[in-house]
């Protein structure tokens, strides 16, 4: 009879604490499996050499002096141009430093009536430009942003023809120096493969130009416009270490 009564009371208690027991079961936190990190994407490092190709349309605006002092109008002379360049850059944190060389093909072609000789017409034809540029500019990740200045070079034609009949009464040629300011951004494509558009303004020095002696010479100002789509090809390893 005791053994019973123990058995009962056992059980009883058993029964009283089960409420509480399964109350400490439900309060313990769940463990959940931790969602991965997101993969980052790579970080373009734009260090490195480059080598590509241009093209666009350009302008250049001149304009003649008869003897360095008579106006004879001016004229803007506009075509294609297309070339290729190849540069360096390197890269400090977001700031990208680069060194580039262009060389271009160009087709600008203008002409105008002279306001001194109006039998005449003056004409100017480039045929071809380079520069040499330092660049600055500023990395977006697979974005570039960036500014450029430096040398210029430019390669003219210069002519006077008759208005009656068309025929060339003088020509010469001519090579001329000067500045270049330019802006441009660019988009990376691929690892190596890169894209982009770029303006360019040509500040060029004043020329004399000589003639046959019975047209004498002239002092011709020019300022060119450039707008060229670019493609790059970077060597190396295209990503950020």
């Amino acid at each position: 009879m005791k053994k019973i009564l123990i058995l009962t009371a056992c059980i009883g208690a058993l029964c009283a604490a089960a409420p509480s027991f399964g109350t400490d079961l439900a309060g313990q936190p769940v463990k959940v499996k931790a969602a991965p990190l997101p993969v980052a994407a790579p970080i373009i490092d734009w260090s490195g050499y480059y080598m590509g190709a241009n093209g666009g349309w350009g302008t250049s605006h001149n304009c003649w002096d008869f003897n360095g002092i008579t106006s004879e109008g001016c004229h803007n002379s506009t075509g294609g141009t297309v070339g290729g360049q190849i540069g360096y850059r390197w890269q400090i944190f977001n700031m990208v430093y680069g060194l580039e060389g262009q060389g271009n093909w160009a087709d600008f072609r203008g002409s105008n009536v002279s306001t001194a000789f109006p039998t005449d017409t003056v004409g100017t034809t480039t045929d071809a430009l380079g520069l040499l540029t330092g660049h600055i500019g500023y990395a977006f990740n697979a974005v570039l942003l960036y500014g450029k200045g430096g040398a210029a070079v430019t390669s003219n034609t210069y002519y006077v023809n008759s208005v009656a009949t068309g025929t060339e009464l003088g020509k010469n040629n001519d090579v001329r120096w000067g500045g270049v300011l330019g802006a441009g951004a660019e988009v990376s494509l691929t690892p190596n493969w890169s894209a982009g558009v770029e303006y360019n303004h040509l500040f060029m020095q004043r020329s004399n130009i000589s003639f046959p002696a019975a047209l004498g010479a002239d002092r011709a100002h020019q300022d060119v416009d450039l707008i060229t789509a670019r493609l790059n090809y970077k060597f190396g390893w295209p990503f950020a270490r």
